[in-house]
């Protein structure tokens, strides 16, 4: 998210903060390791942090009284600087490394000793959020203030935090309060219409999502996304309509196209999804095997078959081509395809290897059918070899009856 990015930037600023001056002959570790952790040198920074004793600036903390000297109130007060700027240090480390508990309990811990800064606070929510921990971090957000009511993001997290928590309504309602703060800002007009169609409100989904398409800031993974989500979720005839234009204003994208396809599948209609997966198969290749066993399941096998000679990938095309000849009843060809399948290693295959058996049977070479027959282990195909063998001791017995 970009609020990660944001708070990771403001933390920068906040652990670069040197305590106050300290003698010359003394290291002071906070600065040592806020600058190696600007440099990106998380093991120098951590290495750092380790010589100091956080028992010792605990324990240096107390309640500052109206009766205390000017001098005890400073110690005090520069001992709870330290030890929050130690704990941001600490949690900054562990955030990047991706401890991510320990980076929430080291920034609770800075805040515990006096931290208030909003960039802090923002980056406790964000670890929550990702802990999923959604309640505590909408109250992490709450607690930065209104230095934080101008970060589009913080809008993002708080509508999506709510969202898993099942407060539906308060989600939509962030999300249309940041579309008045931030008008140029399409991106909460297209999280909404992905709400409203897990929502199941699919027609307000497809008005919110024509709009949101209008305003010239959608892509093509836009349309795809949008469409593809009312296809799974059911509404397909509103799904088509953003897929249809989709297609009409990228009509070279092939992602576009699939779903599209996959969209028409939906419906049954798998010729129309046939003749746009071969059109894209034209510019992609890889695709036209998947063309081809749509025409195939359309009912128009040899328009299948004639596809099959056009897949590149010769064990793909093997494969396709041995199903659609046994479906066309063209044993003779599909059987003379054994060595090309011995060659490329597709009899590993077992249901390739079937295949074949039965079309060496269907053309009477029975000692050929049994040699591969015999090595089939799978169950399944065991018991159908049981079958074929059956036949073809009766075609044995009585071969006026395999004629």
């Amino acid at each position: 998210m970009k609020l990660q990015a944001l708070v990771l930037l403001l933390l920068g600023l906040l652990v670069g903060l040197s305590a106050q001056a300290q003698d010359d002959d003394q290291v002071n570790y906070l600065d040592v390791a806020a600058l190696m952790l600007r440099d990106g040198n998380l093991n120098r920074a951590e290495l750092a942090l380790n010589n100091l004793d956080v028992t010792e600036l605990e324990s240096a903390v107390a309640e500052i009284t109206e009766d205390m000297q000017d001098k005890q109130r400073h110690a005090i007060a520069q001992a709870r600087a330290d030890l929050g700027r130690y704990w941001v240090l600490r949690g900054t480390i562990w955030q990047r490394q991706g401890q991510l508990e320990s980076a929430r309990d080291a920034f609770s811990k800075a805040i515990a000793a006096g931290r208030k800064e909003a960039a802090l606070f923002l980056s406790l929510a964000q670890l929550n959020f990702s802990l999923q921990d959604y309640q505590a971090a909408i109250a992490a957000v709450q607690h930065a203030g209104p230095a934080v009511d101008r970060i589009g993001s913080v809008y993002h997290l708080k509508a999506q935090a709510n969202w898993f928590l099942g407060n539906q309504v308060l989600a939509l309602a962030i999300l249309d309060q940041a579309s008045q703060i931030f008008v140029d800002d399409r991106s909460f007009t297209r999280r909404k219409v992905f709400y409203l169609i897990e929502l199941k409100l699919y027609q307000q989904a497809a008005e919110l999502g024509r709009s949101y398409l209008r305003t010239g800031a959608a892509t093509v993974d836009d349309y795809i996304s949008i469409g593809n989500a009312l296809r799974q979720s059911g509404a397909v005839a509103e799904a088509l309509g953003f897929l249809e234009l989709a297609q009409l204003q990228f009509p070279d994208n092939t992602d576009v196209s699939k779903v599209l396809a996959h969209s028409y599948i939906d419906q049954g209609k798998l010729h129309a999804a046939a003749d746009i997966i071969y059109q894209a198969a034209l510019r992609d290749n890889s695709l036209m095997a998947e063309a081809s066993e749509l025409y195939r399941r359309a009912g128009q096998v040899y328009r299948a078959l004639t596809l099959n000679s056009e897949i590149s990938n010769q064990e793909t095309k093997l494969k396709q081509r041995l199903a659609l000849y046994i479906q066309l009843l063209r044993f003779a060809q599909a059987a003379a395809m054994e060595n090309d399948l011995q060659r490329l290693g597709l009899l590993a295959n077992e249901d390739i290897r079937y295949a074949l058996a039965y079309a060496l049977f269907k053309t009477g070479d029975f000692a050929a059918a049994e040699q591969h027959l015999g090595l089939l282990t799978r169950p399944d195909l065991f018991r159908k070899a049981i079958e074929v063998r059956r036949a073809m001791q009766d075609c044995a017995d009585d071969r006026w009856k395999c004629a």
